[in-house]
């Protein structure tokens, strides 16, 4: 895996941080993305920067290579391809994380009295997944083999945080499914990863602010890298293609692959309280 080249999407901080993290352990070189670049803070609150996790990249024993892109913007992503074309020739894993998390996601409300700033994630969540997979899948075609991996959740099949959110992750599921169709030729795997409650700085910050709603939730929560490591193990199996164009519970998919959390558990899945992912017809319409 030392030779091999990721770009994980929406690194700054959270699920894409540790995703960048648990490859950096394989020795990869890995490009991180996003809006927050050193010393600019774009209203989270969070902490976490690009700068900050291309460091810990090359402490892990990886590569770092932090390039700011807004993937709201097509030609900043259209940009960044083209620099990536130019530095490395290919690439074998393209993770696409980056997501808006809108003020007033979690709110009790109907949808119609919900902010019309939840909108938001249709652009950096379900747009920018496509975006960012077409213009990147001629890189991942050069380099012969690799994984294109959605991340996602259960809000794909069960009521969470409203239409607005489980239509983005339901769309980025059925995108998976069907990049998969196109890629399968030059040997290009195409996956939905579903992760579970992630530690988070803002999962973190959201259970001390309201710690009596959320009682107990941190009993079952993963750690950002969790996911990583479930990317790191199927990009180096031999049947990865088999797994192409489906949904992957992360925790399910870490017992079938032999991954465990940082903290040498393996967390479990959440199929039997928020239910399965759904199943496409392998039917192809041109």
């Amino acid at each position: 895996m030392e030779s091999k080249i990721a770009l994980v999407t929406g690194a700054s901080r959270g699920a894409g941080k540790g995703i960048a993290l648990a490859l950096a352990d394989e020795g990869m070189t890995v490009i991180v993305t996003g809006r927050s670049a050193s010393g600019v803070d774009t209203g989270s609150g969070l902490g976490g920067s690009l700068e900050e996790t291309a460091d810990l990249i090359n402490k892990r024993g990886g590569r770092g290579v932090p390039l700011a892109c807004d993937h709201a913007d097509s030609s900043q992503v259209e940009a960044l391809v083209q620099h990536v074309k130019e530095e490395f020739g290919s690439l074998h894993i393209l993770v696409n994380n980056a997501f808006a998390v809108p003020p007033g996601l979690t709110d009790d409300k109907p949808f119609w009295e919900q902010s019309e700033s939840l909108e938001v994630m249709f652009d950096v969540g379900l747009r920018s997944t496509y975006v960012m997979s077409r213009l990147a899948a001629p890189l991942l075609i050069a380099a012969g083999a690799g994984l294109i991996v959605n991340t996602s959740g259960f809000g794909g099949t069960c009521f969470m945080h409203g239409p607005a959110y489980g239509a983005v992750k339901a769309g980025v599921d059925k995108m998976a499914h069907d990049m998969a169709v196109d890629l399968r030729p030059h040997n290009i795997a195409a996956v939905s990863i579903w992760m579970g409650l992630l530690r988070t700085e803002r999962t973190m910050r959201a259970l001390s602010e309201d710690p009596s709603r959320y009682e107990g939730v941190d009993k079952w929560t993963e750690s950002p890298e969790f996911t990583g490591r479930v990317i790191a193990a199927l990009a180096k199996a031999e049947d990865l293609m088999d797994h192409s164009g489906k949904i992957l519970v992360a925790a399910e998919a870490a017992e079938e692959l032999g991954v465990v959390d940082i903290d040498g558990n393996r967390p479990g899945s959440r199929r039997s309280f928020l239910g399965n992912p759904p199943t496409f017809s392998g039917a192809v319409v041109r």
